[in-house]
């Protein structure tokens, strides 16, 4: 017999390892005698049947595990095994004790001889249960490995692959056997490879469970990348010794492509979300256009423009851009754009070079430009469609999506959204996103674009309203402010008036009407009007407010009957009849007593500044509001003194939300009290002069005093947050200075014929000591027919005022009742003619009630004025 080499016997003679096949089959062994009796019990059989050697050892076995109906044919085959027969069969058998287990066994018995040469027995004995155990989890785990439709590997503890299964070899390739010895970098990238063998190795040592390990990789022959949720766990022996780990991975493309797209939805929806609150806050086009680009940029894209119409921002009527296949503009490119935003997080300097189709940034923002016709954006302008446009070599933009913003059928713009190389490329999913982000924005752009139309109409209509340049009046210098409300609130009702009133008197006017927007523009121009008729019928200040009052309250139905609109606002509700409200100070000033008269109609109350004093506010009873109706108004008389300043106001120079009404009236009577104690200085020559010119001509400060009160307004403005922008601010400041002595002539004359010549005498005196020489004809002429009437029709004492300011006014007051009235005599009447005569004379004439008669006047121009014409022949001979 040859030698065995010594590795191979090192080999055979080597200690196999704890974890055989016999842990699992649990071989037990035990011998019998030859008198039949258990001579030898070995360890598992111990510790299979649960007897030691002790208690069995010299024991009849067929009595001690047989159940008693099979014993008989267990003594029979003990017999024949001692007589030197093999036998192999299954036994069944139970535990020693009352209640024993009862179990299946597969014994193998082999006849031997003991050292006497007696007939003896060695047997095997495997337990059936854990045969049938291994049977059928070979079973299980060959129907779990060879027909999963997962992928099934098997890695050894060097970390190659023992076993793959069908489903593996599918997908990678080959057959099951190609795979075995190979390890991870075989099919994975490297970086991927990496990460699943240190994850193989962390289970191999720690014994934890990896579950869900993300995989990316590409099958052989396929360049589609494909996504793999691998699970790994460590496989044990029977006695607990690791012999590697099993790899089940699971392809979750599909998955993870919905997840993808589900996230994408939440994000778009996100995103739709975030548009809903943050675009359309303003109703500017250029803030609402940058808005849109807040939310998309980066949220959406990484770079992104918005073009607007030419015409939409510059206030065209036209739509700018009609759904069509051609318009006229188009022959020749695209109309005229603006690019009013833009937004991006590439670098300036990374996006210097990236210009030209495809790329939104190539026109600067506030640019004006063309697209060329053939391009892809003038196309999507044309035909109201996204397209799609590719980035150009060497450009960072990777693809651009051009969208037309649509409102109501028109195209108002175009917004661009792009994305740079390295990012996702727009989907199906992202061009439904950025036409819905486009459309908003529209809408909103639209509605801005509308509101700035009405804004500015009715902007032009309340400025219309408004009296022209600087307002003059006699005995006062004027200075007013009105300051729109901002592009963000609505055009409101507030207004200011100066109205010249007979005897050189001056009505001052300063309403608001609640509300904002083209109808409180009209009714304030309504209002206004009003109060210039009143004012023409020389009313004293609180009837002025009652038929007002009474006017506010028909502006809101449709009879323009007062009577019908007393009665519709009793009985019809609010849904019928529309309240029109209005507050309103109306102040009428006589510069020959330096008195005002006001009446309050629910408005602020006058601020008044004496020389040298703290600004402080008139008590003026405030009233109901103009439309409420049912309650009378009324007056306060206040003398004001030389050189005093008079401040009428609206809401909105003292109130906001940050400022509460109470601080406003504090600040404002602190800002009017600091110039006031100030001298005024006079302006640069070249500075120009605002305010009123009005006053004596024979007042040589009056130009630096004007100028002065300018400043004060300036000074409030710059002092007062007028910036807000939250209402109008109508501002309207007089400074008191009053006729001068030297200008008033007034006289006293007794009821009797005389005074007609007495009355030529004083003015053809005062006339010349005021070196009115030219008009000494035309006043003693008048005057004569005035008193004559006032003696013929009048009652009482006659008074005679002579009053020169700007104009030359002449007064004949009386205690009668009866007013004048201008008619045409017949051929055969021999009077009749007097106010005819005066009519063509003068410049004005007219009567008013006093509160102890009436007062006939007339106006004449003063010759260094624009002087009237003299009456030719005809004229005068027209009268008879």
């Amino acid at each position: 017999m040859s030698e065995i080499p010594e590795t191979a016997s090192g080999v055979v003679w080597q200690s196999s390892p704890p974890g055989s096949i016999y842990d699992y089959i649990k071989v037990a062994s035990f011998s019998i005698g030859p008198d039949g009796l258990v001579d030898q019990w070995s360890r598992r059989a111990a510790e299979q049947f649960g007897i030691s050697a002790e208690d069995v050892r010299g024991k009849d076995p067929i009595d001690v595990f047989i159940p008693s109906e099979l014993r008989p044919r267990g003594h029979r085959k003990i017999a024949e095994i001692l007589d030197g027969k093999e036998w192999t069969g299954l036994v069944p058998f139970r535990l020693p004790g009352e209640g024993g287990a009862h179990g299946l066994a597969e014994v193998y018995v082999m006849p031997s001889e003991t050292e006497n040469g007696e007939r003896a027995a060695l047997c095997i004995v495997v337990d059936v249960r854990a045969l049938r155990r291994i049977e059928t989890d070979l079973a299980a785990s060959q129907a779990i490995f060879g027909q999963s439709p997962f992928g099934f590997l098997l890695f050894g503890t060097d970390l190659t692959v023992l076993r793959a299964n069908e489903r593996f070899a599918t997908v990678f390739g080959g057959v099951v056997e190609d795979h075995r010895g190979r390890t991870v970098h075989d099919y994975l990238s490297r970086p991927e490879a990496e990460r699943m063998t240190a994850a193989l190795q962390r289970v191999l040592e720690t014994g934890e469970s990896v579950t869900d390990l993300q995989i990316v990789g590409s099958a052989p022959g396929s360049s589609d990348r494909r996504h793999w949720a691998v699970n790994l766990y460590r496989v044990h022996s029977g006695s607990g010794r690791p012999v590697g780990v099993a790899g089940l991975g699971i392809d979750v493309t599909r998955r993870h492509i919905a997840a993808r797209e589900a996230a994408s939805a939440r994000r778009n929806l996100a995103l739709l979300n975030e548009a809903s609150a943050r675009i359309g806050n303003s109703l500017d086009l250029e803030t609402t256009a940058r808005e849109l680009l807040d939310v998309a940029v980066p949220g959406f894209c990484d770079l992104a423009s918005v073009d607007l119409y030419q015409g939409l921002l510059t206030g065209d009527e036209a739509p700018p851009g009609r759904w069509g296949p051609a318009r006229p503009e188009s022959y020749g490119g695209s109309a005229e754009l603006r690019r009013v935003a833009f937004a991006s997080t590439v670098s300036e300097t990374l996006l210097g070079g990236a210009s030209g189709a495809g790329t939104p940034a190539s026109p600067q923002v506030g640019a004006v430009h063309h697209y060329p016709f053939s391009s892809a954006c003038a196309d999507a302008l044309r035909m109201a469609r996204v397209r799609v446009i590719p980035g150009e070599d060497g450009s960072l933009v990777q693809s651009t999506l051009a969208v037309p913003m649509v409102a109501h059928d028109t195209v108002v713009g175009l917004v661009q959204f792009s994305r740079a190389k390295g990012s996702e490329p727009f989907g199906e999913r992202d061009r439904a996103l950025a036409v819905e982000l486009a459309a908003r924005a529209a809408v909103c752009i639209d509605n801005a674009r509308l509101y700035r139309r009405e804004h500015e109409r009715a902007l032009i209509l309340q400025r219309s309203l408004l009296p022209p340049g600087d307002p003059e009046a006699a005995g006062l210098d004027i200075a007013c402010r009105y300051l729109p409300g901002n592009t963000a609130t609505e055009v409101g009702g507030d207004w200011f008036d100066v109205i010249e009133l007979p005897g050189h008197r001056t009505a001052l006017v300063v309403g608001d009407v609640m509300g904002r927007g083209l109808r409180a523009a009209v009714a304030m121009g309504e209002l206004r009007t009003a109060v210039r008729t009143l004012a023409l019928l020389d009313l004293e200040p609180a009837e002025v407010l009652s038929a007002l009052d009474e006017i506010a309250r028909g502006l809101g139905t449709p009879s323009g009957a007062q009577q019908a609109s007393r009665v519709a606002h009793k009985s019809r509700g609010p849904e019928l009849s529309e309240v029109y409200l209005a507050t309103c100070v109306y102040a009428v000033y006589d510069p020959v007593t330096r008195r005002c008269t006001f009446a309050n109609a629910g408005h602020l109350p006058p601020v008044l500044v004496e020389p040298g004093e703290e600004a402080l506010l008139l008590d003026v009873p405030p009233g109901m509001p103009l439309g409420v109706g049912g309650e009378p108004f009324e007056e306060v008389q206040v003398e004001l003194p030389e050189g005093a300043l008079l401040a009428l106001y609206t809401d909105g120079l003292v109130e906001s939300r940050d400022h509460p009404l109470d601080e406003g009236l504090s600040a404002f009577r602190r800002a009017l009290t600091e110039p006031a104690r100030s001298v005024p200085e006079p302006r640069s020559p070249d500075a120009p002069a605002g305010g009123a010119n009005g006053g004596t001509p024979a007042d040589p400060d009056r130009g630096s005093r004007s100028r002065s009160l300018e400043d004060v307004c300036d000074h409030v403005l710059a002092t007062l947050d007028t910036r807000h922008g939250e209402d109008d601010i109508a501002l309207l400041m007089a400074r008191i200075q009053g006729l001068a002595t030297e200008a008033v002539g007034d006289w006293r004359l007794p009821r009797e014929p005389r005074s007609v010549g007495r009355a030529r005498e004083l003015a053809r005196a005062q006339l010349s000591a005021w070196d009115l020489d030219p008009l000494v004809d035309t006043v003693e002429l008048l005057v004569s027919e005035l008193v004559t009437n006032a003696l013929r029709y009048g009652e009482g004492e006659i008074r005679l005022r002579l009053l020169r300011d700007r104009t030359l006014v002449c007064e004949v007051w009386d205690a009668g009742l009866v007013q004048p009235r201008r008619r045409r005599a017949r051929d055969t009447d021999e009077g009749g003619r007097g106010l005819q005569l005066v009519g063509l004379l003068s410049a004005a004439w007219g009567s008013r009630r006093t509160p102890r008669g009436k007062t006939v006047w007339f106006e004449l121009a003063l010759p260094d004025g624009d002087s009237a014409a003299e009456p030719s022949v005809e004229q005068l001979l027209s009268m008879f």
